[in-house]
């Protein structure tokens, strides 16, 4: 349900922070209220029920504007973007929602929108807790790729969950305390380490490369789904790079 007061509370707030020139910048073009609006059913249309009082929605979001109107907005985009933010967390809390990470908004371009005109993309985004530090993920022969982050996967391996016990932990409410193992061997040859995933008993289980399975062996680009994040698998290359995704240790 729309938080009307809030809304209004927000659209006022945003015309003071900005003295004045938000009614004329924004006159014709997209208003930041039908933004707010907009990231509010967003949020509706995608919880997901974790208990009787707490639902899971989505935390990144992406705004597409037109051109002109990014242009418009773009002296104020970081100023609405936390307005914006502050704004759906007020939403979140009257509706008993919990995001799996921090909330982060985003204004992009789209070629296929006219004035006036929005779209919202959204995801559940948990954040990623590991240890190793740049120069171990540089050096690794395979890493595994979440959520924008890059983690070394090294003999004999790690611990993937939500608990503080986990070696990478995730903070994705659909993932268990211990949920899955990545289990690596070194190839004494030279090549890539041999990589397996073994579910550990977790109460929704693991998907790899779309097919649920207890256990499976890992190549470059394989994904493994758990709750709502995935993992993807990434060996080093004779040139130094990690499959297709870019230069190693970045």
């Amino acid at each position: 349900m729309r938080d009307v007061g809030g809304l209004q509370r927000f659209e006022r707030r945003l015309e003071t922070m900005i003295s004045g020139v938000f009614a004329k910048t924004f006159r014709s073009a997209v208003q930041p209220v039908e933004i707010a609006a907009a990231l509010q059913r967003e949020a509706d249309n995608n919880a997901q029920i974790l208990s009787r009082d707490r639902r899971l929605v989505p935390n990144d979001f992406h705004v597409e504007l037109s051109g002109t109107d990014l242009s418009r907005l773009a002296p104020y985009d970081s100023t609405l973007a936390r307005e914006l933010s502050d704004q759906l967390q007020q939403h979140a809390d009257t509706q008993g929602y919990v995001f799996p990470g921090p909330i982060r908004i985003g204004f992009e371009a789209a070629d296929d929108l006219s004035t006036g005109r929005f779209r919202i993309r959204s995801e559940a985004q948990a954040t990623v807790h590991g240890t190793a530090s740049p120069r171990q993920v540089s050096r690794a022969l395979a890493v595994l790729e979440v959520n924008g982050t890059r983690h070394p996967l090294q003999p004999p391996g790690l611990v993937v969950g939500r608990g503080s016990d986990a070696d990478l932990r995730i903070d994705d409410p659909g993932i268990s305390r211990r949920h899955l193992e990545l289990m690596v061997v070194e190839d004494r040859s030279g090549g890539h380490p041999h990589v397996e995933v073994h579910d550990l008993g977790s109460t929704n289980g693991i998907l790899v490369d779309g097919r649920k399975v207890p256990r499976a062996s890992l190549q470059e680009g394989s994904v493994v789904r758990l709750g709502n994040t995935t993992l993807t698998i990434r060996f080093v290359t004779e040139a130094g790079q990690y499959g297709q995704s870019g230069v190693a240790g970045v």
